[in-house]
């Protein structure tokens, strides 16, 4: 996930099939993952882009975008105005996301920061369901953050109990199958109710999902392209992500 100091992603890279998606004035924007190319084209961004260029975004054909507001219990992006506010008045639907970091404090107390500073929803059509971005550790060797696979599945729980109680909505689940199924122990609970937004790079599908899902919604598949930040697909048309903002 995009993040203000860029850690490595610890993301397996595979050589696969793209295609490449064209503006109106067919000029190429981005290599699309061939079984996703059609699908509605969006971005994820954080301090590490700055002010970004929405009206540019929006030329390049992005449909939406997550902001990246917070992260453990004390960071918030200082940019974050300038990219969640401008998007919208770009025309481009928009999300608010937290990277967590569980071994800090509990999932109570970050999802809590998260919606007083930038995570809250409304029903207005242009905001996408909170997210959790939770992978692997950017600040240590512990890629599970040294929780069990109990206590892990239980601060997740309690994260997004957090922001079902503030916001009406359960939290968008950012992760991978490989840090999901190690360290969750291949947890089934949240598939039934959250949506999965899936990173896998440079892969022509999404391959194997993590325990629970049996589709995406949405799909990081590349750390760059044309549009600010990575590159994102949603698994649906453009009235259904509509339809997803609107709750």
């Amino acid at each position: 996930m995009a993040r203000g100091n860029r850690p490595s992603r610890h993301r397996a890279r595979v050589v696969a099939a793209t295609v490449t998606a064209l503006t109106v004035g067919g000029t190429a924007l981005a290599e699309v993952p061939a079984s996703a190319a059609g699908k509605p084209k969006g971005h994820d961004v954080s301090s590490h882009q700055k002010n970004v260029d929405w009206q540019s975004a929006k030329a390049k054909s992005a449909q939406f975008v997550y902001v990246k507001a917070t992260e453990s219990h004390t960071y918030r992006n200082p940019y974050f105005s300038q990219q969640y506010n401008g998007a919208r008045n770009a025309g481009i639907i928009r999300g608010a996301y937290h990277f967590a970091l569980p071994n800090k404090s509990s999932g109570t107390a970050q999802a809590a920061h998260f919606v007083r500073n930038g995570g809250a929803w409304r029903a207005d059509g242009w905001t996408l369901p909170p997210a959790l971005d939770i992978e692997y550790n950017p600040y240590g060797t512990n890629k599970c953050y040294g929780l069990t696979k109990a206590r892990m599945v239980s601060w997740i729980k309690a994260f997004s109990d957090e922001v079902k109680r503030q916001t009406g909505r359960r939290p968008v689940i950012y992760t991978t199958t490989h840090w999901w199924n190690t360290c969750t122990g291949s947890s089934s609970a949240f598939g039934a109710n959250h949506s999965l937004w899936l990173a896998r790079y440079d892969s022509a599908t999404a391959g194997t999902l993590p325990a629970g899902w049996s589709f995406w919604t949405f799909w990081q598949y590349d750390n760059s392209g044309s549009l600010p930040g990575d590159q994102n697909l949603f698994n649906g048309s453009t009235t259904q992500l509509k339809k997803l903002a609107k709750g």
